[in-house]
């Protein structure tokens, strides 16, 4: 068993990957980087993380193709995986459906990139304590 959950980050965008590195450090996760969903795919493999944090729009291989070669891959297919998005309506209503959709496709749950990366910690947190 680890020490700390180790999660991995799969995002193209560099700066963003790195604030949220940055914090999930501070809030005592190991972590994994990936740039896209290739990368995201073999690092996965690797490291069979506890949470993978995914971006949904990425080049080579988005985060819906990348997730479902996770989930057919016995070895990662446990893996808890959370979409990040810029995208996102903020009404309450939208983001239900954006969590059904984020579920119905094999993901966790959803969370939009935000300023404020304490949600995105806490959201790695409950995700963390869920049963499968």
């Amino acid at each position: 068993m680890r020490e700390k959950p180790l999660i991995l980050i799969v995002d193209d965008d560099n700066d963003f990957r790195e604030v949220v590195v940055t914090k999930l450090r501070e809030n005592a996760f190991d972590i994994v980087e990936a740039r896209d969903g290739d990368e995201g795919v073999q690092k996965a493999k690797e490291t069979v993380p506890d949470l993978i944090l995914m971006d949904v729009k990425m080049p080579k291989m988005d985060g819906i193709q990348a997730l479902v070669q996770l989930k057919k891959d016995p070895a990662t297919k446990d893996c808890k995986i959370v979409f990040l998005t810029a995208f996102g309506d903020p009404s309450p209503l939208a983001y239900k459906n954006d969590q059904r959709f984020a579920r119905e496709m094999g993901a966790d749950d959803y969370v939009v990139k935000s300023e404020d990366l304490s949600v995105i910690v806490e959201k790695v947190r409950a995700v963390l304590k869920r049963q499968k």
